[in-house]
């Protein structure tokens, strides 16, 4: 497992492995949103679903040059381990949008 090399993106990633709610959205603009295998979907919903009540955790694997694209073995307790990829969009210092699905 490797660690993000940007900030913003790192903190994302050690807020979902830690489950924290709190520190998720301190990394997510106002208007952040989300897609996952290239639906939008409501970020809270999605991130209380997806992540939170399934114990959802990222193992980054590997990342692009610029940082803002992972694949990750993502773990949770209704999908087990899948492969994934991630987008990150990042303003501000924080992230406006993420995309997710299966890599």
């Amino acid at each position: 497992m490797i660690e993000p090399s940007r900030p913003e993106v790192r903190q994302f990633v050690a807020a979902v492995n830690a489950g924290d709610r709190a520190a998720l959205s301190a990394t997510l603009t106002a208007d952040a949103t989300m897609s996952d295998d290239g639906t939008d979907r409501d970020l809270r919903e999605w991130t209380e679903r997806e992540i939170f009540t399934s114990n959802g955790t990222m193992a980054v694997e590997s990342e692009s040059d610029d940082g803002l694209d992972l694949l990750v073995r993502y773990t949770n307790s209704t999908w087990g381990v899948m492969n994934t990829r991630w987008h990150f969009v990042v303003a501000d210092g924080r992230i406006s949008r993420f995309e997710t699905g299966q890599a």
